[in-house]
């Protein structure tokens, strides 16, 4: 096993997240953004890239999930032991929060690649007996408690995470914020290159903006206002004291809030969405910026599952460290690829039946959802005309549904409840189950598992996507609203089909469910259930093109190599 001091040697790309996926055994993530970040570490890896990751430790995770018999939600701890999967540095840092010094421990943790490379991921932890009790459970949970906690641990790992890769003799030639929650990470490096430290604090070349914008890449995520976080002054200043001055913070930042993407976007050169469509979104709501766009990909080799990665390695050998020699999948004969998939089917369908005594079935047409419980998903969408749906449903298709709700989202919450009520409605007619504690191990059955990946958000809020493009690794179709990613993985009838019409809005419109729900239901009944009953051959190579036109190009990997030339290298 390396030490941290053989990756100091030459410059790196410093990586940071709020949230990182990479195993269910470290639960620092929630959803995609953590998962995206998890592979993208894991990609750097595989491709032996100068990389080093930073972000929180979450002693008791995101959390697990409890869902009762009437669809609530309960939310516990998910207790888990750093010291058993990872190492301590013997250094420590710390930041001034609230007048307080808090001390700052990071973790050290190593990815290591198929071929024989390893990368570090540095997670900082605040639980340390040196520390006031109120600063010991900042790094508890993901996403927890208020906004205080928020820009609390958002300076812990912005300005902690800076201190930290400096005081372990890292060498960095990038910074890249995933996300603008790393963004206070800019005003450190602004410290650092603050040019006559005499002058007056609040004139404005005193600072070396061009020096930190060269050095800072940021990929923004998300064309929610919601998701952009905010934090009122008299908050900054009770938390952050006088750090950085406000007179300057309120230029680079907002002068009416503290928006932390704005902080990134005034303190970077190189800016991305995270789709076509997204840096299109993202333009119309940051005019004035350059945003560009490199669309997400997934880790291949994480998101296969043992079956097909034993089928892949027969046919296409090499295909985990070059995903784009998945255009050669029309070399798998089809009558392997579909006994693949039915093997991967029967393992999910046992798990369900097992779990809820479902009494699915292995031949049934089998549709999955599973994703963040955000409202703006639509997870309901599929329910908007009931008796069209047992009409056209019944005795022919089961759904598997999965999904956390945030604990204080309310309405995430409440879709949860509707799957399980629905579910009890149509018993004995159609199939449908609700998957608690969805979580990587989950994820993989289902997106190799089920026949069809249904998606259905409310255009133009979803900024990526990844969970379909899981899919597409294990040859599962998708049936999806034109949003995100799918806008470039779709060729209709051939890598799946859309859900509505073509995608041409940049705000949101709330009046597009019952359109949508429509073309759901007419596609379902004269497209998807007979094709997959009646058209075997078209369905199976429906699924090879899905992997050789849809899984070749979204992967991490290619993702990547984009960053590098665009981003990394200029």
């Amino acid at each position: 096993m390396p030490t941290i001091e053989d990756f100091t040697k030459e410059q790196k790309i410093a990586y940071f997240s709020m949230e990182i996926g990479l195993t269910d055994d470290i639960p620092t993530f929630s959803g995609g953004l953590g998962i995206l970040a998890g592979d993208t570490i894991k990609s750097a890896c595989d491709l032996n890239l100068p990389y080093v990751a930073v972000t929180l430790i979450y002693h008791k995770g995101y959390f697990r999930q409890e869902v009762d018999e009437a669809g609530n939600q309960k939310e516990q701890p998910v207790i888990w032991d750093p010291s058993k999967i990872m190492t301590k540095s013997s250094r420590k840092v710390s930041v001034t929060i609230e007048r307080r010094t808090v001390y700052i421990q990071p973790w050290i943790y190593f990815v290591a690649s198929l071929r024989g490379h390893y990368l570090p991921v540095i997670f900082l932890d605040t639980n340390l007996p040196e520390n006031a009790e109120q600063d010991r459970n900042l790094t508890d949970f993901l996403y927890g408690f208020d906004v205080t906690y928020r820009i609390k641990q958002e300076m812990i790992l912005g300005i902690g995470g800076a201190r930290a890769l400096k005081a372990l003799g890292f060498n960095i030639r990038k910074y890249h914020m995933n996300e603008g929650h790393a963004s206070f990470l800019t005003l450190e490096l602004l410290h650092e290159t603050k040019k006559d430290i005499e002058a007056v604090w609040d004139e404005s070349l005193v600072w070396n903006f061009d020096a930190v914008k060269e050095k800072c890449v940021f990929t923004t995520h998300t064309p929610v206002e919601a998701g952009h976080d905010k934090f009122k002054y008299e908050l900054y200043n009770q938390v952050m004291g006088d750090y950085f001055p406000e007179k300057v913070m309120r230029r680079l930042a907002g002068d009416k809030e503290l928006n932390v993407t704005m902080l990134a976007l005034n303190l970077t050169n190189y800016v991305n969405g995270v789709a076509k469509k997204h840096g299109e979104v993202s333009q119309d709501m940051f005019p004035g910026y350059k945003i560009n766009a490199i669309t997400n990909g997934v880790h291949s080799y994480t998101w296969t599952c043992e079956r097909f990665k034993r089928l892949f390695d027969k046919y296409i050998p090499g295909w985990a460290n070059e995903p784009e020699t998945f255009v050669r999948v029309n070399a798998i004969p089809s009558a392997e690829l579909w006994s693949t998939h039915q093997d991967a089917k029967k393992e999910l369908i046992d798990l369900v039946n097992q779990k809820h005594n479902a009494n699915m079935d292995y031949d049934t047409l089998t549709i999955g959802f599973a994703r963040r419980f955000a409202t703006y998903k639509r997870a309901t969408l599929l329910f908007k005309d009931l008796a069209r749906l047992e009409k056209i449903c019944a005795n022919k298709v089961q759904f598997i549904f999965a999904g956390k709700a945030h604990p204080a989202d309310n309405g995430g919450k409440d879709l949860i409840r509707r799957i399980h009520a629905e579910a009890k409605r149509f018993k004995g007619k159609i199939k449908i189950v609700f998957m608690e504690n969805y979580r990587m191990e989950l994820a993989l059955k289902l997106v190799s598992g089920v026949d069809v990946w249904l998606n259905t958000p409310l255009r133009p809020l979803e900024a990526s996507g990844t969970s379909g493009m899981k899919a597409t690794h294990n040859g599962v179709m998708n049936f999806s609203v034109l949003d995100g990613w799918w806008i470039e993985g779709h060729i209709e009838n051939v890598t799946g089909w859309s859900i509505g019409p073509a995608p041409v809005e940049l705000q949101a419109n709330s009046e597009m469910d019952a359109i949508d729900a429509e073309d759901l239901y007419n596609k379902l009944e004269k497209v998807v259930i007979p094709t997959y009953y009646n058209e075997r051959e078209k369905w199976i190579q429906m699924m090879k093109d899905t992997i050789g036109k849809n899984a070749y190009y979204f992967n991490t990997h290619r993702m990547l190599r984009r960053y590098v030339t665009e981003a990394y290298l200029r």
